[in-house]
C-alpha cells in the first residue's frame, strides 16, 4: 500500500537530516517509524486516544 502525506518544510528537513545521519532513505526511515509506532505504541499516546474516545463516546454512538 502506498500512502502519501504532506509534511511541513521543517519536518521534511528534520526527516531528511535524520535519514542522512542514519545512512538510510527518508522514506525508509518514515516507514520504520510508522511500523515502530504501530507495533509499540507509546503509553502517553494510548492514554490520549482513550481519553478522546471516552470523551466522544456519546457522539460516536449517535453517529453509528
Amino acid at each position: 500500500m502506498v500512502i502519501s502525506i504532506d509534511l511541513p518544510d521543517n519536518q521534511v528537513a528534520r526527516l531528511q537530516a535524520e535519514a542522512e545521519r542514519l545512512g538510510v532513505r527518508p522514506e525508509d526511515l518514515a516507514r520504520a517509524m510508522v511500523s515502530d509506532l504501530l507495533n509499540h505504541p507509546d503509553e502517553d499516546f494510548e492514554a490520549a486516544v482513550d481519553r478522546v474516545l471516552q470523551k466522544n463516546q456519546e457522539l460516536y454512538q449517535r453517529l453509528s
